[in-house]
Formats: C-alpha cells, structure tokens, sequence
C-alpha cells in the first residue's frame, strides 16, 4: 500500500473533488505557515501538486463544499477571494464583530467619558509632567496621546518599540481609571508566562505622582496567562470564559499582543463584554504568532498612517500638554473614516534606545531593510553596544558564554535566576550546526569542562531549563524558566520565580517537557528582555525562516548589548525578506 507522507496531500486527497484539491493542498500549506486564508488572486510559486492553478476563484464557484459565507455547514468559504477553513472563517468574523461592538458601545459613552476626563485634568498634566530633555527627532507627548485614547475607547491599540513606555503609558492610564471610579475592576494578561512576570515587574517598577494608596492598587495587580485568565478546560480548545460566561471586568489589558494566534484572539475578544474598556499594546515590528494569524499587526497596518486625530481630538490632547514643544502637530490632523481611526497609537521615542547608534539604529536598519546602515555596521564593526561576527569566532562565542558562571556560583537561588535571565544566547533555528540543540549542548560541554556543572543526569544541579507547555497544577506556563538547585533537604528540584516576585519549586519530575536553556529560539524569546544577548544566524544561505521580523525580534532583545554571529551574506538576505501572513482583517474592516 502507498503511503503518503504529505500532510496537506494527505488533506486534499480527502475530498474526492478533483478541481477542489490542489486548494485544499495549497490552503492547509499556508495555515501551516501560518496563513488564515488563501489569498487567490495572489497565487505565486506553486507546489507541484497544485499543477497549473490560475489566479482567481473561478473554478471554484461551482464546488458544493464551498459556502459563501460562514453561516453554512460546507467545510470551505470563499469570501472576497480569499478561501478559508470554516473554522478559520469564523475566528476572523468573531474577530470583526467583537471589534465593531466595542467601536459602537464608546460612540454612546463618549461625550460622558470627555466630560469626566476634564473634571480630572490636574491629574493628567501631573502624571505627564517631566524634566525630561527634549528629543528633538520625536518631541510630540504620544504617550500622553495614547492615554487619553485609552481613556476615551472602549477599543485602544498601542503600539511601539522596546523602551518606548508602554507599561508606563498603561500605569498612566489605569490611575487616571482608577481615579474616575477607585472600585474599577481591572485585568491584565499576556500570551506567556514569561510576558506576565514581565509585565508585573514593569509596573512594580513605575513610579508616579499618585497616592500611596493608589500605587498600592497598580501595584498589587497580578498579569496573568490568556489561557489562565479564560480558565481553561482540560483537554478542551474551549474556555470557560466566552460570550455566554464572559468575564467580569471594567479593563482588560492585553500585553505581547503580537504574539496572540486568531484562535485565541477570537476566544478572548469573545469572553470581553462590549461594555469593557479592551487595551491591546505590542510591538507591530515583533514576529507575528507561532499558530495562524498577525493580527496584532494586520490591525497596525489597517491603516495607511498611525497616529491621526480629528482637529477636536487633536486639540484636546495638546490641551493637556502644558510644554509646547512637546505638542503634536496639525500634520496629525485627518478626517479618515476609517473604523479604527482614533483607536491606534503608535509610541515613537525610546527612552533605552538612541535611534542614531547602537541597537536602536540597528534594529531600524533591520526592520526598514536599510542596506546601506547594515553594510556600516558590518564593515565598521564598532559600535559600542553591536558586534558582528561573520567567523562565528569560537573565542567571542566563549566568552559570552561564560558568564553563565556568575548565575552558578550564586548562592542565592533567587539571585541566580536574575543573573541566568542576564544573558542568553538566541538562535534562528533548532536542527543544524547553529541550531538550538547543537549550540545547547556547546554550551554544556564548555562549563562541563570548565567543572562549573556535572552533567550525571537528566535534571542536573543549575541546568537552566524552559518549560514547553502549560502546568496549570502548578501555576506554570509555557515559556517559563527556572534552575535546577537543591532545596535545603539535599533534594533537587526547579526553581521559577512568579509573578509577584516570590519562588516556586517543583520536583523536576512533574515536568516533563521542558529544556535546557542557555540558548533559546528567537520565537520563545519573544516577551522576553535580556541585558547581553548572542544571536547566531545559521550559516547557509535561503532558510525560509530567516526575515527581518525575526532578526529585529532576537536584536531588541537586548538592553545594553547584542552579538550577532552571522555571514554578511545571510544578514542582509535576512533583512531582505518579509513575513507576509494572508487575512481578510485589513478589506473586511472597511467592507463587512
């Protein structure tokens, strides 16, 4: 008997529709790629085994199994030439309309929300109040713009680069909130565990000029998982949170949105109530979901220019602005009409990165694909927070590597897993000589031989280790790190610290996918911040995998200093490529 080995062949063989088969091949190989949808007038460089198809949807108008709208049982929808899985269909339709709902719930709270806004100005122009020096490249207040959008919407978008002040613009907001109406019930989550912990630690972190026992409040708030918020069924896709049972929340702040697949995004938007203020922030540039979907940055892209007001709008923010200079400008007036116009700010000036040297002009080189500023930096090679290392140099790689020795020899285990999340060494790929399992065993073999740890068993004393998947049981989520270390019985068990700063230990055996982790993929890096970070690129050229979203990803990273071990060759065909997910989000906003 004949085996195929082809999942998507596999997929398509099963409908016995000739003229249906190579979609079906050609829709479950883009899913895979994480596609929502199979765009079809844009059908390039085509498998084998979907033969000659033309651009279009003309064959298949006639086919039973294709529903032209979600609302039929058919396994297939074509909608404005784009074929679906129903499923996926419907994530995206729950998507839109949980989005419209919110738009149309603030249009009939607006003019109280404007109302009360101004009953508390002092408190807005004392939270916005700074010393801070001009930057003249971005002088505008848009952290000061994004929270009175945050404010005024039921629906808000903020987006910007590491350093640009996210969490505080959201600590900014919710004391405002938390002034308006102080019994205000507030959530906030992230895709990770890891991105929670984070999360929390940036808002113990803020400091503003509020109320002691308004500080409290900001600080006692706990970021959780989106799967522990929904509560999970187990072994279930279903939550108990959803339309019928949805949760019981004024805010839901929403952290590392970039990260967040249409499914779960579909879930989540379905278990928020229309009356609930939603606050999605994330990093537009960041590399889109494992799973399906980039709907974080299918929603940044929807239109063409960010940060766009009415004149009235525009003139309220800037009245909340006491220095001038610090205005926005009348080029951010428009009359768009565009659903999400007045949902979407982009924040521009990082307070950790200067755009003119070092990781910031990297990482903008990066993500504009600016040829020219990457060839500086390749040929020059002496900024001092960039290196790069096209001869994959044993010795630099070495040198990074041992200063996993100062988490070894720390005593405290607390301490320890502060300075083992210090450094990390990030790669693109896992199979290959830089892949993730190679370069996790050269680091092994290295402090072995160095007699920093003995490896004499799976779960060995200070292996760094990354769990794989969600244990509930014990309030860890995929993405979590932890040590491996004795307890003060003799007996060795994993370390994490949670999110509130207080240490956890499990016996070692109760987790049974996890890693070890003195290198990590650039994908399970997301969320994450490093001080030193080692990027190691794969030494052959055209790895599908390598794009500036990605690149840009493992970079920003790093808060003082980044290696980058790769080819000039790789580093700038990495720059060159894209990800480009198909969706109907952007065409479907303006025409459902």
């Amino acid at each position: 008997m004949h085996t195929i080995n082809d999942v998507h062949q596999q997929f398509a063989e099963y409908f016995d529709i000739p003229v249906l088969k190579p979609y079906a091949y050609l829709l479950s190989k883009k899913i895979s790629e994480g596609h929502i949808c199979l765009h079809l007038d844009k059908l390039t460089e085509l498998p084998p085994y979907c033969g000659d198809m033309v651009p279009g949807s003309g064959p298949l108008q006639a086919v039973a199994l294709v529903a032209r709208n979600g609302n039929d049982q058919q396994p297939f929808v074509l909608y404005q030439d784009r074929l679906y899985l129903q499923r996926y269909f419907r994530y995206e339709t729950t998507f839109l309309k949980r989005i419209h709902r919110f738009l149309a719930t603030e249009k009939e709270q607006l003019i109280q929300r404007l109302k009360v806004l101004e009953t508390h100005r002092e408190l807005v122009t004392s939270l916005f109040a700074s010393d801070d020096p001009i930057d003249e490249n971005t002088p505008a207040d848009w952290q000061l713009a994004a929270a009175i959008t945050g404010v005024l919407n039921n629906f808000t978008i903020i987006t910007g680069g590491p350093g640009t002040g996210k969490t505080t613009t959201v600590a900014k907001i919710l004391a405002i909130l938390y002034n308006i109406a102080p019994s205000l019930r507030v959530a906030l989550a992230a895709p990770t565990g890891k991105a929670a912990a984070r999360m929390a630690e940036s808002l113990r972190n803020t400091k503003l000029p509020v109320a002691p026992s308004l500080t409290e409040k900001l600080q006692s708030l706990s970021p959780s998982t989106i799967h522990r918020l929904l509560k999970s069924k187990k072994d279930s896709p279903y939550f108990h949170h959803n339309a019928e049972n949805p949760l019981n929340y004024d805010v839901v702040i929403v952290d590392e949105s970039s990260m967040i697949d249409i499914a779960l995004f579909a879930k989540l938007l379905d278990a928020i109530g229309p009356d609930t203020r939603l606050i999605l922030l994330g990093d537009k540039d960041q590399l889109a979901s494992v799973e399906a979907g980039s709907l974080f940055g299918d929603l940044c892209q929807a239109q063409e220019t960010l940060n766009l007001f009415s004149a009235g709008r525009l003139t309220l923010i800037n009245s909340f602005i006491t220095d001038k200079r610090k205005h926005i400008p009348d080029s951010h007036i428009s009359e768009d009409h565009h659903p999400l116009f007045q949902h979407l700010v982009e924040l521009r000036r990082s307070h950790r990165f200067k755009g003119h040297k070092g990781i910031g002009k990297f990482s903008k080189a990066i993500i504009r694909n600016d040829q020219p500023a990457l060839k500086e930096f390749l040929h020059a090679n002496n900024d001092e927070q960039v290196v790069i290392d096209p001869s994959y140099s044993k010795e630099l790689f070495e040198q990074f590597v041992s200063g996993y020795e100062a988490f070894i020899k720390e005593n405290n285990k607390q301490e320890a897993l502060h300075k083992m999340n210090a450094l990390r060494v990030l790669c693109a790929v896992r199979e290959g000589e830089q892949g993730l399992y190679a370069i996790n065993k050269m680091i092994e073999k290295y402090l072995h031989d160095k007699k920093l740890i003995k490896i004499n068993a799976e779960f060995y004393e200070n292996r760094p280790i990354i769990l794989t998947r969600n244990y509930y049981e014990h309030n860890l989520f995929n993405g979590d790190t932890g040590i491996i270390r004795p307890d003060e019985n003799g007996v060795l068990m994993a370390w994490f610290e949670d999110g509130t700063g207080d240490l956890r230990a499990v016996l070692p055996g109760y987790l049974t996918e996890a890693e070890t982790v003195f290198a990590m993929t650039i994908h399970k890096s997301q969320g994450s911040e490093f001080n030193k970070v080692l990027v190691v690129l794969p030494a052959i050229t055209n790895v599908a995998l390598l794009t500036r979203e990605l690149l840009y990803t493992a970079v920003t990273r790093a808060r003082t200093m980044v290696y980058v071990q790769s080819s000039e060759e790789v580093l700038l065909q990495a720059v060159e490529h894209s990800v480009e997910r198909a969706s109907g989000i952007a065409n479907r906003f303006v025409e459902d």
